[in-house]
């Protein structure tokens, strides 16, 4: 049947949940919440009577899933600048600015990188929803950086299927604080919502998911350091929250812990000064690397830091590096 897909159960997933076991099918590239909305609607048919989420599997089950019909979008298209890296009839890499929200939200429902995108290309892939079609992944405000976004479903289902079996390589640049004396690290630790304010994550949330980060050191300032750090997991505020885990917030980050009261730790009233004018977290999506959805072609795009991060960065290589590191953070580690 069209729009539909079929299981048999096989004896290692006899015992799961079917919502959860739907949600780890890479090929339906859906969310646990978007498979419960499927079987709440009658979707999901389990040896052709309806499931239900908490049901569990058996041996010889017959599974089917209906594909939800897609949503008409009805935020508007706005004729916002966007910095195209790479276009064509697939897809688009993005270099995002900071300060840019990817998808309209509660109270930010214009200016946002989707009101652009629909502007730019009239019609994006629809398997996000209403309010975000087109994006396969998502860039926090304030970092700046690369993010592929799909114009059509197949590309979105094969971004995405990519995404979920940790096939695309996210590198990133940060400015850190602390005195980083090792030349790398690895965090291997759940992010999950904190517990006091639901707004910022933890590492200590009782029900946090899995997450991992590894870093490496590209410059050193004597007590602030500019690390690589690729993800393997992309939990939301994942980077912000591993380093400041490990004692290296992030220069700018004011809801974990690189905020202005961190530069008044420093003798030096210019490099205060200096740090103070960065009004976002120094943290930026320099490398992306993917399959190319339908020809199969590796996809490798490299961003340089902006000019905010990058203004930082020559003054402490002028100031502290010794020697001095005239890279700019473009010189990738791996």
């Amino acid at each position: 049947m069209k729009n539909v897909s079929s299981f048999k159960i096989d004896k290692e997933e006899s015992g799961r949940r079917i919502d959860i076991f739907l949600a780890s099918r890479p090929e339906l590239s859906l969310s646990r919440a978007q498979v419960q909305k499927a079987i709440l609607a009658g979707k999901v048919l389990l040896n052709d009577l309806p499931a239900k989420a908490g049901q569990r599997l058996r041996e010889g089950d017959r599974l089917f899933f209906e594909k939800l019909p897609a949503v008409s979008c009805h935020v508007l298209p706005e004729d916002i600048p966007l910095q195209i890296v790479y276009e064509d009839q697939d897809l688009l890499v993005i270099d995002k600015p900071a300060g840019m929200v990817v998808h309209p939200a509660a109270g930010n429902y214009r200016g946002t990188l989707v009101n652009a995108l629909l502007f730019h290309c009239r019609d994006l892939s629809g398997i996000g929803g209403v309010m975000r079609p087109g994006i396969v992944h998502r860039l926090d405000r304030g970092t700046s950086g690369l993010m592929v976004v799909a114009k059509n479903d197949v590309a979105h289902q094969g971004l995405a299927t990519q995404f979920k079996v940790r096939e695309v390589r996210k590198v990133y640049l940060a400015l850190v604080y602390g005195n980083v004396r090792d030349e790398e690290g690895e965090v291997d630790a759940p992010v999950g919502r904190d517990r006091a304010d639901r707004k910022k994550m933890s590492t200590s949330s009782r029900r946090g998911k899995a997450a991992r980060s590894r870093w490496c050191v590209l410059a050193r300032y004597g007590s602030l350091a500019l690390l690589q750090v690729e993800i393997e997991t992309g939990r939301t505020h994942q980077i912000r929250v591993h380093l400041h885990h490990i004692g290296y917030p992030i220069v700018g980050d004011g809801s974990y812990g690189g905020g202005p009261k961190r530069a008044q730790a420093f003798s030096d009233t210019l490099l205060r000064a200096k740090l103070k004018t960065l009004s976002r977290p120094a943290l930026h999506a320099a490398r992306l690397e993917f399959t190319h959805p339908r020809t199969g072609r590796p996809m490798s795009f490299v961003s340089p830091l902006p000019e905010d991060i990058a203004s930082l960065c020559h003054f402490l290589n002028g100031r502290y590096a010794s020697p001095p590191d005239e890279s700019g953070g473009n010189n990738f580690k791996g």
